[in-house]
């Protein structure tokens, strides 16, 4: 009989990797998952070690969590004296979840998105065209030009006219501003499953994507419970969820704030969420009901959404949930925006992201 034989699998270790590194690509993702807790990751990964051996015998946490400092990964220096992990951290956090996420995009020059439309870009292409009245002299291909001045009026008495100018194509290239906004409410940690890790990693890979491959573009990272406000990207590793409903329309009245500021043409929303809107702000009161689609609540977050439409800002929202009825309000939300809505597992989150990132970025012209 013809079958499988499943053995133990165990992972072919980097010969180029040393025992440290091996440790720190743990602790880094340790570091996402207890926001940023140092003592509380080398806690975990103390166990991880008994239980899995993943130090030698030559070389153990202890030793791995001096050269933490000695390398300048975590160090002490705060009023309580307690371990923080540094800057040079942060960037490396970020940059492991890009790979992770994000690791099989291929890298490009300067880094910004291609459209089917050409003009004033930074991208030669091999076309060529008549001069046309608003062209700039950066544009003229002397060349080509001088060419055309041959043959249109002989080589003796050589001289230019506007007929003898040829352009050389340039590709445009265009620049998008976009608002991530990540859901910290309490749903996203319930259920047993944690989803606001895999949000984290998105956002910062997102933005290391950004900051390498789309320099002109612009990152806006906010967060919303009850309430919303403004993160950094440096700040990401460090995001919690709180006991906080969902107020949908707090964050959406941010993020059309922020991309008012923006003076290009080019804007997008991110929404990553796991819940419908349950709360609104009214003074300093709250309102809020968890029961089902309140229709006040409904009403004012369907609004802001027709708001967006009519200037330009569609909306994703990755909706990390499968229930029926969110998924209708998913659809209606989507349909009054005219933007993309997306029902992602939290496996598949970051290449969706990507995908419809490139996407807004070509059609928003």
């Amino acid at each position: 009989m013809v079958g499988y034989r499943f053995t133990q699998f165990i992972p072919e270790q980097d010969p180029k990797q040393s025992t440290f590194d091996n440790l720190l690509n743990i602790f880094l993702q340790l570091m996402v998952i207890t926001s940023g807790n140092v003592n509380e990751a080398l806690s975990w990964l103390t166990n991880l070690d008994r239980k899995y051996n993943i130090s030698t015998s030559d070389y153990g946490i202890g030793n791995f969590t001096d050269d933490l400092k000695n390398k300048g990964y975590v160090d002490d220096k705060n009023e309580k004296g307690e371990l923080k992990i540094t800057a040079k951290s942060e960037g490396e956090i970020r940059k492991s979840a890009l790979e992770e996420i994000f690791g099989k995009l291929k890298k490009s020059g300067k880094g910004n998105h291609r459209t089917n439309a050409t003009g004033l870009g930074d991208e030669i292409t091999s076309d060529y065209r008549e001069f046309q009245f608003g062209d700039s002299l950066e544009q003229i291909e002397m060349t080509e030009s001088l060419r055309n001045a041959q043959i249109n009026h002989g080589p003796g008495d050589l001289y230019l006219t506007e007929n003898d100018l040829e352009i050389r194509e340039r590709e445009f290239k265009t620049q998008t501003s976009t608002v991530l906004m990540i859901d910290i409410s309490h749903s996203m940690i319930l259920y047993g499953e944690d989803r606001i890790t895999p949000a984290k990693k998105v956002a910062m890979a997102l933005a290391e994507l950004i900051k390498r491959k789309y320099t002109k573009d612009t990152l806006d990272v906010i967060v919303f419970g009850n309430d919303s406000w403004q993160i950094e990207v440096k700040d990401l590793p460090y995001l919690n969820v709180g006991p906080y409903h969902t107020n949908t329309v707090a964050g959406l009245e941010l993020a059309m704030d922020l991309l008012r500021r923006r003076k290009n043409k080019n804007k997008q929303i991110f929404m990553i969420t796991d819940g419908k809107p349950t709360c609104l702000k009214e003074g300093i009161k709250y309102y809020k009901n968890s029961f089902g689609l309140d229709p006040k609540i409904l009403n004012k977050t369907l609004n802001l959404a027709a708001q967006c439409r009519r200037i330009n800002i569609p909306i994703t929202t990755f909706m990390i949930a499968s229930d029926p009825y969110l998924q209708q309000f998913v659809r209606e939300f989507t349909e009054v925006n005219g933007g993309n809505a997306y029902y992602s597992s939290l496996q598949g989150l970051g290449d969706l992201i990507f995908e419809d990132y490139k996407r807004n970025r070509r059609k928003n012209l």
